[in-house]
């Protein structure tokens, strides 16, 4: 039982370097119009915005072990001086300084670092809707990325038309076949409409054997998340 408990120790201090590094974010935006990039996490909360004009790009750290983290794309904002206003996708709380997550619609790149074997697991979201296309991949690490760019705004139903983006149907229709808030639930036509354009990304709360568990990267990967890639 000792060698058991002195091994694990060992082995968990081997990995302690790691698990104190941030993470660095490159945000691109590749679309030909402005976005307001933002940015926030859980255990330890944080988060923040920056407006990106056509071709800049804005790098952050977030510290290692942040779990329920994500990037995305605002559109539509207006700012006074004092970082206050609104956007027409993605608004969080009305400040430019995002502290919690955005309203939908929008497209989301979705991380927790430093996980489970020292594991950054990393995904790419429209379980909130869609407003831009997103690229998210690895700039170290030797894994692969992944890429939703479909012309879901385009293209989307009815249904879930929304000023600057596509919706999602748990916003729209608040039921339990779309939003899964009590016990397992399947795939709809609507989350079909998102899954055959983006096979990678999430398209339903519970969609998770094709869009999380295959996107992992080693403890201390940076990223890179392009907006209109």
């Amino acid at each position: 039982m000792a060698t058991s408990t002195n091994a694990a120790l060992c082995f968990f201090l081997f990995l302690l370097p790691l698990s104190i590094n941030a993470a660095t974010f490159q945000i691109v935006n590749r679309c030909s119009f402005t976005v307001w990039a933002a940015w926030a996490t859980t255990g330890p909360r944080a988060g923040g915005g920056n407006r990106l004009n056509s071709g800049q790009s804005w790098t952050i750290n977030i510290n290692a072990g942040a779990t329920g983290g994500r990037i995305w794309a605002r559109t539509g904002c207006s700012f006074d001086g004092n970082g206050r206003g609104s956007c027409q996708t993605g608004d969080c709380g009305g400040v430019l300084q995002c502290q919690g997550y955005g309203r939908p619609p929008n497209t989301l790149a979705e991380f927790a670092l430093n996980q489970f074997n020292n594991l950054d697991f990393f995904d790419i979201s429209n379980v909130d809707g869609y407003n831009v296309g997103l690229d998210f991949s690895p700039t170290s690490g030797g894994c692969r990325g992944i890429r939703c760019a479909a012309n879901i705004v385009g293209e989307c139903p009815a249904q879930l038309r929304a000023p600057g983006g596509c919706n999602n149907p748990c916003t729209v229709f608040g039921t339990q076949q779309y939003c899964c808030n009590n016990g397992p639930c399947d795939p709809t036509d609507f989350s079909r409409f998102f899954k055959t354009r983006c096979p990678d990304a999430y398209s339903y709360p519970q969609d998770d054997r094709t869009s999380t568990v295959v996107f992992t990267c080693p403890g201390g990967t940076n990223y890179r998340v392009t907006f209109c890639p």
